[in-house]
């Protein structure tokens, strides 16, 4: 199964940096400090689609921070390299702090499971027995994403509503091309690491029937509602 070849890198348009931005960048970044930034410890790449379109599917690079032990959030871009689009957000949790979560909750949260034994879910350039001692941890997680930019489309701005975004859950999801550039690119074989993979365990209490949308697709909708003013004797809330 293949998918549309789309232009995923699409140009931005505005005027080049300039010189006097640079040297101001190189000024601040002497002085201030970057704690939540400094944090990211790791890369993954992986594969999301839509949340109403699994024909619409996007090569995510995650750089992702723990909070803690169950806890983890991630930058995620369209390429990995120092031009890369800040296309979207995740957070990985433990299945205890997922258990936790409202029912409605659950459904925008998806299994890490099939990511992880399948091995599309890898690190770029790391040992894969190094990366098989985290992905047994990551196995049993669950992930909620938002995508802001539809770098799919070729949109050169982040357009539109924010997307929730899903992961795979079984086999013939992912389009072939998808996986064989990236294993090309990254001189890496899914097939190989899942033998690698088989013996890891997902949650222990299986994977929850309200997470992955339920079972259905989800798709975010832009509803015009009445905006509670600040001061009530407001007559416009904006302007």
């Amino acid at each position: 199964m293949e998918g549309v070849n789309v232009l995923t890198h699409p140009k931005i348009p505005g005027e080049p940096t300039q010189t006097s931005t640079t040297l101001l960048e190189k000024a601040t970044a002497a002085i201030q400090g970057f704690g939540p930034v400094n944090k990211i410890h790791q890369h993954l790449c992986a594969f999301h689609f839509y949340g109403d379109d699994m024909t619409r599917q996007v090569e995510a690079h995650h750089f992702c921070a723990h909070q803690n032990e169950e806890f983890r959030q991630c930058l995620i871009y369209d390429r990995p390299d120092d031009d890369g689009r800040l296309i979207g957000l995740e957070y990985i949790v433990s299945e205890e702090l997922f258990l936790t979560l409202p029912d409605d909750e659950k459904r925008f949260w998806h299994s890490h499971e099939f990511e992880v034994k399948s091995g599309v879910l890898f690190m770029p350039g790391v040992p894969a027995p190094i990366q098989r001692q985290d992905f047994d941890k990551v196995v049993k997680t669950y992930g909620k994403v938002i995508h802001f930019w539809q770098v799919d489309r070729g949109d050169s701005l982040p357009l539109g509503i924010p997307q929730v975004m899903m992961a795979l859950t079984r086999d013939g999801q992912l389009y072939d091309n998808l996986a064989q550039d990236v294993e090309k690119r990254y001189n890496v074989s899914f097939a190989k690491e899942r033998e690698n993979r088989a013996y890891m365990e997902g949650p222990s209490h299986g994977i929850h029937p309200m997470a992955n949308g339920g079972g259905q697709g989800l798709k975010t909708v832009l509803r015009e509602v009445d905006c509670k003013p600040a001061v009530a004797s407001t007559a416009r809330v904006f302007v």
